[in-house]
């Protein structure tokens, strides 16, 4: 049985394990607080210490909710798990905003973390992303609520998700501390970071991206178009000369072999998935297997 090894995130940033275990999906799980708690402690057996949150993961109760009450039947295993939370989203509610948008306001920031806190029943958060770029960033005052969570012990490191390069380093020539990560979407039918330059820029400081979505929400496996059954066929056949157990190990593989050095956010509950994911640690594609699933993806040849 594979278990995994600790990454570092950024030259002076924490280490996350090599695999985090996204819970996004929580509230589709339909699972009592013992067994959230079970399925904690069996991804932790594993070496899946890192996992990801948001404020605006499922409502009533929120995924941070169900989490809490599980964390809270066995407290001692907080000092075994990072808990990376997400801010900047504020969705349409009663009494609340008219349309989803976006908020980097001081107020709002820490207004989600206190929040996140309160759901997950601890007093600090390991890593705190800003969800999603706002149009309205005064990167000052993000650079402020960053240093008041900080100094009050309620944060630990700070990151984006969803970032451009230029997004980010605009945000990071406002902080004395470096930015530990930024959680992109990346996937065989999702290539846009890999050209837009935002993976050479975190190449380039020595961050790890975070990579949500790897299985493209399940599309590589449903969808109809031309790009995912030419996705599908090659990873087919390469899963068999590898000798992978499925195409969702390749796809891992894949993802983990960019320069870059993604950590994949796994978003599944099922466990026997949990362990084939970190079973893909040790696969390793050639550059011709790398290059023929980005072929597929495209529809055309490198230039």
């Amino acid at each position: 049985m594979s278990k995994l090894a600790r990454v570092q995130m950024s030259p002076s940033g924490p280490s996350f394990s090599e695999l985090v275990l996204g819970y996004w999906r929580m509230g589709d799980w339909e699972r009592t607080d013992q067994q959230h708690l079970g399925f904690l402690e069996q991804h932790l057996e594993l070496g899946i210490t890192t996992v990801d949150h948001a404020h605006v993961y499922g409502s009533n109760p929120s995924c941070e909710e169900m989490f809490g009450r599980a964390l809270k039947l066995a407290p001692a295993l907080r000092d075994k798990i990072e808990i990376v939370s997400k801010c900047g989203i504020e969705l349409v509610a009663p009494n609340g905003p008219s349309v989803n948008h976006y908020d980097s306001s001081v107020g709002a920031i820490i207004e989600s973390v206190e929040t996140s806190l309160r759901r997950l029943g601890v007093d600090h958060l390991d890593a705190l992303l800003i969800h999603r770029p706002d149009w309205l960033m005064d990167a000052d005052a993000v650079a402020r609520a960053f240093e008041q969570l900080q100094v009050a012990g309620k944060v630990s490191h700070f990151g984006v998700s969803n970032f451009t390069s230029s997004q980010f380093q605009l945000l990071q020539s406002r902080l004395d501390g470096s930015l530990i990560t930024n959680q992109i979407e990346l996937n065989p039918l999702h290539l846009e970071s890999i050209a837009d330059g935002t993976l050479d820029y975190l190449q380039q400081v020595r961050v790890r991206p975070m990579a949500w979505s790897s299985l493209a929400g399940g599309r590589i496996f449903t969808a109809l178009e031309q790009s995912a059954r030419r996705v599908r066929k090659e990873l087919e056949a390469i899963s068999d000369e590898l000798g992978a157990s499925s195409i969702d190990q390749v796809i891992y593989a894949w993802v983990r072999q960019l320069p870059s050095r993604p950590v994949v956010v796994l978003g599944s509950g099922n466990i026997d998935r949990i362990q084939s994911a970190i079973d893909s640690i040790k696969l390793t594609l050639s550059r011709d297997q790398w290059y023929r699933i980005w072929v597929a993806s495209t529809g055309e040849g490198v230039p």
